[in-house]
């Protein structure tokens, strides 16, 4: 990783503490705003450590495209939580057949970059 990329994460890292820190929830209820706080502040830690091993330029810069992202979208509608995508039903196919295998790869196309680091329900 090189330098300037390794500032542009740190900053990241940074601002999502600030933001965690100045963080109100939209019902204005305090216990409301420091369980969202705390959402922000264990994603941000568990997501950062998973990725810290990362040496891949691309990758890094995926990931930091998706914290931009979700910084963002939070930001707009006030939610710290994913928000949740309509992805093609998975039908009535067999479990090991070829259609089963098309829609999985379908699913997995079709996700959206703020939510690649989360693993399918």
């Amino acid at each position: 990783m090189t330098s300037a990329t390794r500032k542009e994460v740190l900053g990241l890292y940074r601002r999502i503490f600030k933001l965690a820190k100045n963080w109100h929830a939209l019902s204005g209820q305090s216990e409301d705003s420091n369980k969202e706080k705390q959402y922000i502040l264990d994603e941000a830690k568990t997501l950062f450590k998973r990725n810290k091993s990362v040496t891949d330029v691309e990758i890094v810069k995926q990931c930091i495209e998706e914290c931009n992202a979700r910084i963002e979208i939070g930001l707009h509608y006030g939610i710290p939580y994913p928000r949740p995508v309509h992805l093609p039903p998975m039908g009535l196919t067999r479990k090991h057949s070829q259609a089963l295998k098309t829609q999985e790869k379908l699913r997995k196309h079709a996700k959206h970059m703020y939510l690649k680091s989360h693993d399918e329900v």
